[in-house]
């Protein structure tokens, strides 16, 4: 019994009914009742990580999410995140984190990682970090492909927070697990993992409610949206960095 991790999903149950978020979760089933598995999501929203576990729920499981250190040095949100044993992210020396996840892992815990590390503006998968991979080899540990599509109308980059009564859907789609060896070629299962990664969102979207008017914003440009393109996406994110390293500069 985890009273911290326990208090935050009964307050976010409620929070998310006064919202009227409605979720649908597919393939629960493949998320293991024990053992540990890297949960690999994609990334559309500010919200992502309080969603993402809910599939891990009827497993009755807890997923331990890799998130950045600011979020652990908050006042508020950092007591939590400690309490909800999260694994914080120093994006600058990541080799400490990366070594705590693989404890996490060989420990039995599910961990759940982003492996596109910042939020997709183009709602299109963005080139996968390596980490997923190399960790899961490393703890002996299953991947499971797991994507979230409606999220990004609540709260994404360059979009006012829509925290209110929306009445938003959510899909939660868990894939079969994926099975890496070290001896593996890393850059082949990280095509993998993106490959029925990119199967689950092009199905979750394909069900989702037809997207119209002002909300065109939250659908991607391939499906006829007016979302960033994943070239112009790409550019925005480039200029973004470029803005933070000048401001620490």
């Amino acid at each position: 019994m985890e009273p911290v991790y326990s208090s935050i999903i009964s307050l976010a149950r409620v929070v998310f009914a006064a919202q009227g978020l409605k979720f649908t979760i597919h393939g629960a089933e493949n998320v293991p009742r024990k053992g540990g598995a890297v949960m690999a999501i994609n990334h559309t929203g500010y919200m992502d990580f309080t969603y993402a576990g809910l599939a891990a729920k009827p497993a009755k499981r807890l997923v331990r999410f890799m998130a950045k250190d600011q979020v652990f040095k908050h006042r508020i949100s950092g007591p939590l995140m400690r309490g909800m044993h999260h694994i914080p992210v120093d994006r600058d020396a990541g080799a400490g984190s990366f070594r705590e996840a693989v404890r996490v892992l060989k420990d039995g815990e599910i961990v759940g990682v982003f492996p596109e590390a910042t939020i997709s503006r183009s709602f299109e998968l963005k080139e996968f970090k390596s980490g997923t991979i190399r960790m899961a080899a490393m703890a002996g540990v299953p991947i499971l492909p797991t994507v979230i599509w409606g999220s990004q109308r609540v709260w994404t980059k360059d979009h006012p927070k829509r925290l209110g009564r929306t009445n938003v859907p959510i899909i939660l789609s868990v894939g079969e697990p994926i099975t890496v060896e070290r001896r593996d070629d890393a850059e082949a299962a990280n095509l993998l993992l993106m490959q029925r990664m990119t199967e689950l969102l092009h199905a979750a979207q394909d069900e989702y409610p037809p997207l119209i008017g002002d909300d065109l914003k939250f659908l991607p440009a391939r499906l006829g949206g007016t979302a960033p393109t994943p070239q112009r996406a790409a550019e925005l994110d480039a200029e973004e960095a470029a803005n933070r390293a000048a401001r620490r500069t």
